[in-house]
């Protein structure tokens, strides 16, 4: 039962996404929701400007219908009953991911109405961020979550005070990661597709089958949207559809009480996210010398001549290897949870 129910999630999310792109693509270009680039950029991204963004709405909407429809009639429908602070973590993470996306459309708003590329500034953006997962850490204190989390090798350890203000640090980093990783046609869709299938993997292992169910729904939304995003992209996914990834990868890794493990089977975010650190902290000290031809660290493989196909393929390739040795971790130790 159980993989019948992640099979109508995943696919069920493909179709959606795959569809609504046939209405939703004309749509925004019919609003001039198109991308700008950047004029330190890319030349070969140059030709890119006037594409569609906004296209997470695919995912978004996918994601949440198969993925929050799908645990309902699970459970509905004689599933294993779940506790309701699991319920208050898969339904408040699906909030979270909402309200990251919305923080997304404003700044995609700002990017392609009032034409300032830079949308929200980094003040703002932050501030916004660590008000909703403040809010998601309440509402899930407020259900009895505990201050536990899995550590590979050592099992559930307990943090204590010091749970809750590193896990909005957590949430706000990883958020922000996934972001930076969208830049290249088909990156962060593919990346963030075999990440979801990983964890759609893990959870039966530690009976969270809703999670699973999530995580699937994720999956399928993200190949549909990969259908119109795949080089050459017909559209982009924009910070409404990055920023809800972001959102949705932490809803599933602490409803699976695992947040760390989401460095394991997202290290490309985290790769990503260091990049820039790295490039602004050296340029800074060496008063303008560059540690990569450019960040996030995709653009510098760019600029050494990979193609845009082949960085998905060695990136997503990275992924699936640490995904599978999360996956093995969890088969081995899951007397630890």
């Amino acid at each position: 039962m159980t993989k019948m129910w992640t099979i109508i999630s995943a696919v069920s999310s493909f179709g959606i996404a795959a569809l609504l792109g046939i209405w939703l693509v004309p749509f925004l270009k019919k609003l001039h929701f198109q991308q700008t680039e950047r004029e330190e950029g890319i030349d070969l991204h140059k030709s890119k400007a006037g594409t569609p963004m906004m296209g997470g709405f695919m995912f978004i909407l996918s994601s949440i219908v198969s993925g929050a429809g799908g645990v309902a009639l699970y459970n509905a429908l004689g599933g294993a009953p779940e506790t309701p602070l699991l319920c208050a973590k898969v339904y408040a993470g699906i909030f979270m991911a909402l309200a990251y996306g919305a923080i997304g459309f404003i700044d995609d708003y700002i990017k392609a109405i009032k034409k300032r590329n830079l949308g929200l500034t980094a003040k703002q953006k932050l501030v916004l961020q660590f008000l909703v997962a403040a809010a998601y850490l309440a509402t899930i204190y407020f259900f009895g979550g505990d201050t536990k989390t899995f550590i590979p090798f050592a099992g559930m350890v307990d943090v204590g005070l010091m749970y809750y203000p590193l896990a909005a640090i957590f949430i706000v980093g990883i958020v922000n990661a996934v972001n930076l990783t969208d830049g290249i046609d088909g990156l962060n869709g593919s990346v963030t597709f075999f990440g979801a299938i990983f964890f759609m993997l893990i959870a039966p292992f530690i009976e969270r089958i809703g999670v699973s169910i999530m995580s699937a729904a994720l999956a399928g939304g993200c190949l549909g949207f990969l259908v119109w995003n795949f080089h050459p992209a017909k559209v982009f996914m924009g910070d409404t559809g990055s920023l809800y990834l972001g959102g949705f990868m932490c809803a599933i890794a602490f409803a699976l009480d695992m947040p760390v493990m989401l460095i394991l089977v997202g290290l490309i975010y985290i790769i990503e996210m260091f990049s820039v650190i790295l490039q602004v902290g050296y340029f800074k000290l060496t008063h303008g010398k560059r540690l990569f031809k450019m960040s996030p660290i995709h653009h510098h493989f760019e600029k050494c001549g990979w193609s845009e196909v082949k960085i998905v393929i060695v990136f997503s390739a990275v992924t699936v290897v640490c995904g599978a040795l999360a996956l093995m971790t969890v088969m081995k130790y899951t007397n630890f949870i």
